[in-house]
């Protein structure tokens, strides 16, 4: 009687599992084509979405970092799945910039780490705030490296890392790099063509809404909340929009016209 019960039991859930599927890679691809009206902000349209997210809408900062940073792991999970980076187990070595950019790339780096890669951070102008304080500890709770300074050589780089992540600077962006982070990008630029580079929001060295022929060059862009203008001139291989956090009263406000986002995935793919 058990043993028929037990049957039955597996059965149904059978049945269960198959009724309700994950997206098919065609169900993925259909939904990226509907990503065709979607709008390209300007720096100071995708401030005010900000503002009135902190503000009209009552989230905070730690908030959106946390589901930002979320997506932009998923998104890299997605385009190079960790058991595929064999010649470096993995190994992904994550920029951060002082600002909101760089929390969302350490958020990204400790979702990186559950997901089976093994990330390195570079952290060089570490913020006083508690948030940012926070975040750091998270990832060394977590055994991740803080690295001190790129290696002066191309070398240095292309023989320890599978990928970049580039968190350097966000939106809010202005006017060239000071000369520290000046260099940090001629660096990542000498090995863009061997490392694939992953930018998140606006690859670093971009206006936000002109875009940069001199700036990086990544093979993923990770656009947030809705692609910047500066988007419009990326010429990778994948653009993905991440943040799936905006109401649609707000969305609709701004005639966001987002794509619609598969099933309960945090992402979408745009390119």
């Amino acid at each position: 009687m058990l043993r028929s019960v037990a049957q039955v039991a597996k059965s149904r859930l059978s049945c269960l599992f198959k009724q309700v599927s994950t997206p098919t890679i065609g169900q993925y691809q259909r939904k990226m084509s509907s990503s065709s009206t979607v709008r390209y902000l300007g720096q100071e349209e995708a401030q005010k979405i900000d503002e009135e997210l902190f503000s009209d809408y009552a989230f905070s900062v730690d908030q959106l970092m946390e589901l930002a940073g979320y997506s932009c792991a998923v998104a890299i999970a997605e385009c190079y799945p960790p058991e595929t980076l064999t010649k470096n187990k993995g190994a992904v070595l994550v920029c951060c910039g002082p600002g909101n950019n760089g929390g969302d790339g350490l958020v990204c780096a400790r979702h990186l780490k559950l997901f089976g890669f093994t990330p390195s951070i570079f952290y060089p102008k570490q913020p006083p705030k508690q948030l940012f304080q926070n975040l750091t500890t998270q990832c060394k709770k977590m055994n991740m490296a803080f690295v001190e300074s790129l290696p002066e050589d191309k070398a240095g780089l292309t023989n320890a890392y599978d990928l970049i992540v580039d968190a350097l600077f966000g939106f809010s962006f202005k006017g060239p790099p000071r000369p520290q982070f000046a260099d940090i990008l001629d660096k990542l630029k000498k090995v863009e063509k061997d490392i694939p580079i992953c930018s998140i929001d606006v690859p670093s060295g971009w206006d936000v809404e002109k875009g940069c022929e001199d700036g990086l060059q990544p093979e993923l862009l990770i656009s947030l909340t809705a692609p910047k203008k500066c988007a419009s001139l990326f010429r990778g291989k994948h653009h993905i929009l991440g943040g799936r956090f905006v109401p649609q009263s707000l969305e609709e406000k701004y005639n966001l016209s987002l794509p619609t986002y598969p099933a309960t995935e945090p992402i979408v793919r745009l390119q």
